[in-house]
């Protein structure tokens, strides 16, 4: 069976379509190397997370 991790990210909330995946890529100060900032965060607040 699989596990359903998506239903336990919204905190008892049944509108699945009100959350976005938004991955961005980050550079770390201390390596160099890039790394990727993965959350799951409501649709109004895509735009915030990309300007952070």
């Amino acid at each position: 069976m699989a596990k359903k991790t998506v239903a336990s990210l919204h905190d008892g909330s049944k509108e699945g379509r009100a959350y976005t995946k938004v991955i961005k890529m980050v550079k770390s100060p201390k390596t160099g190397a890039y790394i990727f900032d993965e959350q799951m965060v409501p649709n109004e607040k895509v735009q915030d997370f990309f300007k952070k």
